[in-house]
């Protein structure tokens, strides 16, 4: 079953937040797509079976804070 989870992180404002967050998210297992929307301050992943605290380490280990 595909989940779609939206997380809102206030300190992403440029491309380099949205590589730094892809990047670390895509590691997870399970995961098929991240879209940061830096204009909403978003990040919303889909993907199958996802790890609730495991996409909010990914974005923390970017250096970001989910709010």
């Amino acid at each position: 079953m595909t989940d779609t989870t939206t997380y809102a992180v206030p300190g992403i404002s440029c491309g380099h937040c949205r590589a730094a967050i892809t990047a670390e998210v895509e590691k997870l297992a399970g995961v098929s797509s991240v879209d940061v929307d830096l204009d909403a301050k978003r990040v919303t992943v889909t993907g199958d079976g996802l790890d609730d605290a495991a996409v909010r380490a990914a974005i923390d280990e970017a250096g970001y804070d989910v709010a």
